[in-house]
């Protein structure tokens, strides 16, 4: 809906439009956190570091970019990096939240809708930042949707369910701990359709494996290649690279198939794909790996 806003119309505000469409301001106007621009430059530091070398905590960070701990620590904070986890917390349980079980441990899964997964990551700004979740379809790789926002709350998370779930229903939904999927608006909704719900265990980055992964890829083959000048920037380029991530990259792990083709279960003549079986020895050695 964002894209139904005009930024230059003659008759309505901004304020109006989001009124009139049922969308937040928050959401349309991606206000920038007002971090300095040598704070966000280290904070695009810490995210590619990080992303290379997940087990640095704070210590190692600071050392590495030049910095004192208490600035890391304060900087890991507001990206939603905990030093000791192995893996980038957005993300923290809510008060009262329940937490539910981890639910893939050795399963196998074996076909689309199976299991899906979500996640949040950092996306840096020109002047700011945002957030980012998809919602993946695990056997497949295939995102269903994905949204951005300048804040935690989560609203956009429960956006980015809603529209996953017009596509299509896992049996199994999975989420690390954090209070945007614990809430109980997000949960009573996996619920009332029938989804189990999973959960990572704390600190277990390998649970989420295939999301964390996507995260790589974005990262690595889109946001670190921009200079997002702003979230409607952010938000056309992220548009073109999910379509070209399920419509065009091929995977080896998925025989170099796209997610799309794993997704729908066909390839371009409408026949089955060949050999899943070989599809599913290599996903099982990446994840061993």
């Amino acid at each position: 809906m964002r894209r139904c806003i005009e930024r230059d119309h003659n008759a309505f505000t901004i304020a109006r439009q989001c009124e009139l469409v049922g969308l937040a301001r928050s959401t349309c106007y991606y206000q920038p956190t007002g971090e300095s621009a040598e704070n966000l430059a280290l904070m695009r530091a810490i995210d590619e570091q990080y992303l290379r070398t997940p087990f640095y905590g704070s210590r190692k960070l600071a050392e590495v970019l030049g910095i004192n701990r208490k600035h890391a620590q304060r900087l890991m904070r507001v990206m939603g990096i905990e030093a000791i986890y192995p893996k980038r917390r957005t993300t923290w349980p809510g008060a009262g939240h329940k937490i539910y079980p981890y639910l893939l441990r050795n399963m196998e899964i074996t076909r689309p809708d199976q299991a899906w997964a979500s996640d949040i990551t950092y996306v840096p700004l020109r002047q700011g930042f945002l957030y980012l979740v998809a919602v993946m379809d695990w056997y497949s790789r295939y995102v269903l949707s994905w949204r951005l926002s300048n804040t935690l709350t989560g609203s956009f998370c429960l956006e980015a369910l809603e529209e996953a779930l017009s596509r299509g229903q896992p049996e199994i939904f999975n989420t690390d701990q954090g209070s945007q999927f614990t809430a109980t608006a997000f949960t009573s909704r996996l619920e009332s359709s029938g989804v189990a719900i999973s959960m990572d265990g704390r600190g277990r980055a390998i649970d989420n494996v295939f999301i964390e992964r996507l995260w790589r890829s974005v990262k690595y083959e889109e946001v670190y290649l921009r200079d997002y000048t702003d979230g409607w920037r952010a938000e056309d380029s992220l548009s073109a690279y999910f379509r070209f991530y399920n419509e065009e990259r091929i995977h080896q792990a998925l025989g170099y198939r796209t997610p799309l083709d794993i997704y729908r279960q066909t390839d371009s003549s409408g026949s089955e794909p060949p050999d899943d079986k070989r599809i599913e020895i290599a996903r099982k050695k990446m994840i061993a790996g």
